[in-house]
């Protein structure tokens, strides 16, 4: 395939994802969390405990602004600190039930978004293209 009709390919795709997640940032859910709460209470679950400075440099912020968003989690009763299993020095960060909980209704109302734009908008044909380029998307955010 010709250069210039990857970068238009890219150039579509992060114009059309790009519209997709901001539409979805917009479900209101309960006990609604700010970007950076979710972003941290997200990273926690998919990568399991992490500490302050873990999360604020995979996230790409300060160290001061993560320990604020996490004193807010940890306020809220949804991440709890707890000694380094191997370091007993070190503090790390897991997500508490409640945080899961969080995670959880949040999910299911993007979820339950998804389904309705489908069913009133799509064929089940297209609904099959999309199913299929799933894998797609998941090979091409980890090669990001």
């Amino acid at each position: 395939m010709a250069q210039d009709e990857v970068v238009r390919v890219a150039a579509a795709l992060q114009g059309s994802i790009g519209l997709l997640v901001r539409r979805l940032r917009q479900v209101p859910t309960p006990g609604e969390l700010t970007l950076p709460e979710r972003s941290a209470l997200s990273r926690l679950d998919r990568g399991g405990p992490a500490t302050s400075s873990a999360l604020a440099k995979a996230e790409q912020i300060s160290p001061q602004s993560m320990g604020a968003t996490l004193a807010a989690l940890e306020e809220r009763g949804l991440v709890q600190r707890e000694a380094d299993a191997t370091d007993g020095r070190r503090i790390v960060l897991t997500v508490t039930a409640a945080g899961l909980g969080v995670l959880r209704d949040r999910r299911s109302a993007r979820t339950e978004q998804f389904a309705r734009a489908l069913e009133s908008g799509f064929t089940a044909a297209e609904i099959a293209q999309l199913g299929a380029v799933v894998p797609l998307f998941e090979r091409l955010a980890d090669s990001l």
